[in-house]
C-alpha cells in the first residue's frame, strides 16, 4: 500500500501558470506579484489592515517584534507549546521571553497564566492559535487593555480562523503573522505575511525586511527615469519575498476557503471515526466560529492500553505520515539551559506532549484516505 503522507501542498495549472509568468517578466525577486499579493491578502481581511509580504512568518514576528518597540529590558509572554520561532524572535530583538502553560482544553495560551506572569518590565503578549482553533482572543485581549500590553497574535496555523466572528487578522492586536510554509493551509513554498492596522509598525517592517532602504528595487528600477538614490535609514534585514513566491500565493490565497472547507470535511470524517476510541479528539473551535483545521490532534487517554511513541511507530509501519505538535519549549536543550524551563512548570502543556500524535490532513485527502488512518488506529489503541 502506498505511504499516505502527514501533509501535501495542492498546486493547480494556476499557480504554475503564475510562476511562469513572472520567470518570463524578468522580475523575479520582490516586485509587481508582491505588490498584488499583499494588496489581495489585505483584501481578503478586510478590516482596513495592511499586509507585508515576507520570507516567513518568523521574519514577520520578529518585525513585528522590532516594530512595536520591544528590545531589552521588556518581558514579552508567550506560551511553551510552540514552535520554537514563536519564542525565540523575543531573544532576537533583545528582550526576555516568559513561557506560561496552556489550557488543556484548547491546548493555546492559559490566559490566567498569562496575566498572572505580568510584571512592570511586561510589554507585550505572543498568543499562538493552535493547530487553527483560535486562542481566547476576546479575554487575551481585555487582559492587555487592562495592563496597557501589546499583542502580537501568531497566526501560522490560523487562516482562515475567526475569534468571536471576526477574521483572525482584523481583531484588536496589534499585529498579526501567518505562515505559507509547505504544509500551511495555504503555501508559497516558504513565506509569511505581517497584516496590521498600524500603519507606523507596517512601514518600520517594511523598511526592515530589506536591509533598512528607504526604497526597495522595484520602487528604484521600475521607472523611466534614472531613480537609482536610496538611503539606509535601519540597520534591517534580508528577508522580502519573491515573485516567484508570490505568484504561488496569489492563487493560493483564492482557494483559501475552499481548501479550508475541505480539512473542515476531513475533520469531521475523523470526529466521526475515532469516536468510540480511547482518545481525546481535536479541539474544534467555539460556536459560531470557524476553524481553519491545520491540524487535527490527537491525544490518547489515561485508559489507552499503548503509548504514544508505540501509536506513532505503528501507524509509520502502516505507511501513514504523523507527527507531533509540539516538542514544548521546556523539552528543547537551549530553552531548559538558558532559561531554566522544566517540565514541571508546564503540566497542561507537558501532558499534551506525552500524549499527542497529529494525523494527516490535507485538501487532497478522501474518506478512504480517513479510514485508513481510523482503521490502523483502532488496531494499535
Amino acid at each position: 500500500m502506498s505511504f499516505l503522507p502527514f501533509a501535501l501542498p495542492d498546486i493547480g495549472e494556476e499557480e504554475i501558470a503564475e510562476v511562469v509568468d513572472a520567470l518570463r517578466s524578468g522580475w523575479i525577486t520582490s516586485g509587481p506579484k508582491v505588490l498584488q499579493f499583499e494588496r489581495d491578502f489585505a483584501a481578503c481581511m478586510g478590516g482596513g489592515v495592511e499586509a507585508v509580504a515576507l520570507n516567513s512568518a518568523t521574519a514577520g514576528l520578529h518585525l513585528a517584534l522590532d516594530a512595536m518597540g520591544i528590545g531589552p529590558g521588556d518581558e514579552v509572554i508567550t506560551t511553551t507549546h510552540t514552535f520554537t520561532a514563536t519564542a525565540q524572535v523575543i531573544c532576537h530583538v533583545g528582550a526576555r521571553p516568559v513561557i506560561v502553560d496552556i489550557d488543556p482544553e484548547t491546548l493555546c495560551i492559559d490566559v490566567a497564566a498569562v496575566e498572572a506572569a505580568i510584571t512592570p518590565s511586561t510589554r507585550a503578549i505572543i498568543p499562538m492559535h493552535f493547530g487553527g482553533r483560535a486562542a481566547e482572543m476576546p479575554s487575551l485581549l481585555d487582559v492587555a487593555r487592562k495592563h496597557g500590553l501589546q499583542v502580537l497574535e501568531d497566526a501560522a496555523h490560523a487562516l482562515p480562523t475567526t475569534s468571536a466572528g471576526q477574521l483572525v487578522g482584523t481583531l484588536g492586536s496589534d499585529a498579526t503573522v501567518f505562515s505559507f510554509y509547505a504544509n500551511k493551509t495555504m503555501t508559497t513554498g516558504e513565506g509569511g505575511m505581517l497584516v496590521t492596522r498600524n500603519p507606523a509598525i507596517a512601514e518600520r517592517a517594511r523598511i526592515m525586511r530589506l536591509h533598512g532602504l528607504s526604497r526597495d528595487a522595484f520602487d528604484r528600477y521600475n521607472s523611466e527615469k534614472a531613480n537609482w538614490q536610496y538611503e539606509i535609514v535601519a540597520p534591517g534585514h534580508k528577508c522580502n519575498l519573491t515573485d516567484v513566491a508570490a505568484a504561488i500565493g496569489i492563487h493560493q490565497l483564492r482557494k483559501v476557503d475552499a481548501f479550508r472547507n475541505q480539512r473542515a470535511r476531513i475533520a469531521a470524517w475523523y470526529d466521526k471515526a475515532l469516536a468510540d476510541l480511547p482518545l481525546t479528539l481535536a479541539p474544534h473551535a467555539l460556536p459560531g466560529d470557524r476553524h481553519a483545521w491545520h491540524l487535527y490532534v490527537i491525544r490518547l487517554q489515561s485508559g489507552a492500553r499503548t503509548t504514544r511513541d508505540d501509536v506513532l511507530n505503528g501507524l509509520f509501519r502502516a505507511g501513514i505520515g504523523c507527527s507531533v505538535h509540539y516538542i514544548p519549549l521546556h523539552q528543547h536543550r537551549y530553552w531548559r539551559e538558558t532559561h531554566g524551563l522544566t517540565a514541571q512548570m508546564f503540566p497542561h502543556s507537558q501532558q499534551a506532549y506525552e500524549r499527542s500524535i497529529s494525523l494527516p490532513i490535507y485538501p487532497r485527502m478522501t474518506e478512504s484516505d480517513v479510514g485508513r488512518v481510523a482503521a490502523a488506529l483502532r488496531a494499535l489503541v
